[in-house]
Formats: structure tokens, sequence, C-alpha cells
């Protein structure tokens, strides 16, 4: 269960508390409110490092002015939100026009973040729900939920309940929109439509 800190706080309250906080200890800001976040799963980790070294490649191979980050911060635009993705795509080439992000890691605009990925973990009603919603109000293209122990509800990935990643593109009216896949299924990213990559793989952390 993710543990809240109790006061509510402005966003760069919440900055300047970061700036106390051991390292090894993640916090997120939700409506002003400092949630403690849980100590991942090690499976967690290892498809959040197969996720940034297959889309790393993909960067390369397209000769894209991407990077990836787990430690910048993307505050959700009008509220006191502050969130630190599983998987952080970033479009360095407009990082010139984040007025935060030279001195404090801080992105605020869509078109520095093409991509966010969130693994899902116990605090799982957060990536489908909140910040689902604010991730689309900001106006992020493309959101991947890859929830790889099935902790879903049965309304959101089907019954029975099987691990699934729901990728999230915004359409012409600024909503996302979403598709599923599962096992052996080849996933479909309107990033980067050329992977090759099964939902399984992801699981797996392997694409062998």
């Amino acid at each position: 269960m993710t543990q809240s800190l109790q006061k509510l706080v402005t966003f760069d309250e919440f900055v300047e508390f970061l700036k106390t906080q051991l390292e090894n200890i993640r916090y997120e800001l939700y409506d002003g409110d400092i949630i403690q976040m849980p100590q991942p799963k090690g499976k967690h980790e290892e498809i959040i490092a197969f996720l940034a070294a297959i889309l790393g490649y993909e960067f390369v191979r397209l000769k894209l002015k991407y990077g990836i980050s787990n430690k910048a911060l993307v505050q959700a635009e009008n509220k006191q939100s502050g969130y630190f993705p599983d998987v952080l795509v970033m479009n360095l080439s407009n990082l010139v026009n984040e007025p935060r992000w030279q001195e404090e890691s801080i992105l605020t605009q869509p078109e520095s973040i093409p991509l966010v990925i969130e693994v899902v973990s116990t605090n799982w009603r957060d990536d489908y729900h909140k910040k689902f919603a604010d991730y689309e109000e900001m106006g992020i293209k493309e959101y991947w939920i890859v929830d790889y122990l099935a902790l879903g509800s049965k309304l959101l990935i089907g019954d029975p309940k099987q691990p699934t990643i729901t990728i999230y593109s915004l359409n012409n009216e600024g909503e996302y929109q979403g598709k599923q896949f599962r096992g052996t299924d080849r996933i479909e990213s309107p990033t980067f439509p050329e992977l090759n990559l099964t939902a399984q793989q992801i699981f797996q952390a392997n694409n062998s």
C-alpha cells in the first residue's frame, strides 16, 4: 500500500521536500498529498530495465533524439501533483523549452514526453485511474500500463484476469483510447510502430 504523509503541500513545497530525502525512498505527489511509494519487487525492476534497453536501441536505430529517465519529475498541469514514471521517454530536442529542466529535472510539456510507462505494483489503482487521467489531461500522446501480475480489476483487464499490457494513445479529441495485449500478442505502439515485441516477452523481460 502507498503511505500518505498527511499534510497537503504545493508542488513547489514537494520539490523542496524531495531535496531533503534519501534517494532510496521514492515519493510522489497526489493532489497535494505526499505519498511514499512501495518498495518494488525484483520482476518489476527487471521489466523496467528490459523496456529501457529495448526502447533505447530503437532510439539509436531510428536516429531519434530521445532519451529515457526514471528520475525526472513530471508535473501534472495546473495540479499539485508530480510523478516519477517507471519509464519516461523524453524528447531531448524539446528540453530547451522546459523552464525547470536545467535546475530541477522537471518536465511539464507534452512535447517533451512522447511516451510514459507504468509497471503495475500494489498501488495499481493509481496507474489505471489517477495517472491515466493526469497523463491524458497533460496531452502525453502514449501511455503504457504493464500489469504483469494481473492486479487490475476484472473490469479493467478482463475475466478471468491475466497479465495484460494496455497501450493508450490520444485520439483527435485529446482522449485516450486503449488496446490490450496478452501472451503472444505483438505490441502495437503508435510512437514506435516497428517494435517487434510480444506481451509475453515483456512480462518475461526477455526478447529471445
